[in-house]
């Protein structure tokens, strides 16, 4: 399973970042190949100054070794060995009309002393992060991520929706980073679903992501904007890096796994502001985003 999940997200970066650089029409990824002294390693690719894509990021790793304290102590086992791949990324659009996206497909195996697999499961995820919110581009982010479950359970978009909006919430601040899409985590096998059948489910999720991101970037990206819209996408922008820095566990889990540090905080944008006790203006475009991020709705 896991060299066949590691053989799939290395032909879905090479998908992905070929439709990027289309769209963009300057920029080209930049690639990195890494090791970990530990074990593994990865394959980042990240996209910078370009036409529509300001940075992007769409990243590949498997490590794997011996599990850290830090992370035995937070599964409850002792003496175990891991091996962890997936797929993550995330695009800062340049218009301010566009949305930042994120996703990420992951598989991890644990192994006790002697190598045999003690426990296995998938994980991942996409959701869109707006800064002027096209009611009906967060629909049809919605029924992509829904029409996909379908295939599969009708029971999944309702359950990994919800998931999502909880997942993806400033708790400080009380507001979503945004509107949300589908998040799923410890995918294990069930009566209903063996691991083949999760593998079937999220590389289904990882094929309809362009099908549902990349249409919502080709009608916003030419869009006219202000310097006032652009002023506010950076304060936006800073409640992303917040929500990252403070709250996510794919960060947290990089970081205590001593992983790469440059392709962990790749997700972080290159121009962001933080104002004082700022407040949009009422009645605005502005305040109907952040009125809908407090209290999440169905798009669908």
């Amino acid at each position: 399973m896991k060299d066949k999940f590691f053989n799939y997200i290395h032909e879905l970066q090479d998908t992905i970042t070929s439709k990027f650089e289309a769209i963009d029409g300057k920029a080209k990824f930049k690639e990195d190949i890494w090791k970990r002294p530990e074990g593994g390693g990865g394959r980042t690719r990240v996209i910078e100054n370009g036409n529509v894509i300001e940075k992007g990021g769409v990243n590949i790793s498997g490590v794997h070794g011996k599990l850290p304290d830090t992370m035995q102590k937070y599964f409850g086992v002792e003496d175990a060995d891991f091996f962890a791949c997936g797929l993550s990324l995330v695009i800062h659009p340049k218009n301010p009309m566009v949305p930042t996206v994120h996703a990420n497909w992951r598989y991890f195996e644990m192994y006790d002393k002697d190598g045999n697999i003690v426990d296995q499961w998938f994980g991942g995820g996409q959701d869109l992060t707006p800064y002027y919110l096209f009611d009906e581009d967060a629909t049809h982010f919605h029924q992509i991520c829904k029409t996909t479950c379908d295939k599969h359970n009708p029971e999944f978009y309702p359950k990994y929706k919800a998931r999502c909006d909880e997942y993806f919430y400033n708790s400080h601040r009380n507001e979503g980073r945004g509107v949300g899409g589908l998040f799923f985590d410890y995918c294990k096998t069930t009566e209903d679903m063996s691991m083949v059948n999760w593998y079937d489910f999220v590389t289904d999720v990882g094929n309809s992501f362009l099908e549902a991101y990349t249409p919502i970037m080709e009608k916003r990206k030419d869009l006219d904007y202000s310097e006032t819209q652009r002023n506010w996408q950076e304060i936006r922008r800073g409640r992303y890096v917040e929500f990252n820095l403070v709250h996510d566990k794919g960060t947290l889990f990089g970081l205590k796994t001593n992983g790469r540090i440059e392709s962990i905080l790749m997700s972080l944008p290159p121009h962001v502001q933080w104002i004082y006790d700022h407040h949009p203006e009422a009645g605005s475009e502005e305040e109907r985003l952040i009125k809908i991020l407090q209290n999440p709705i169905n798009w669908i």
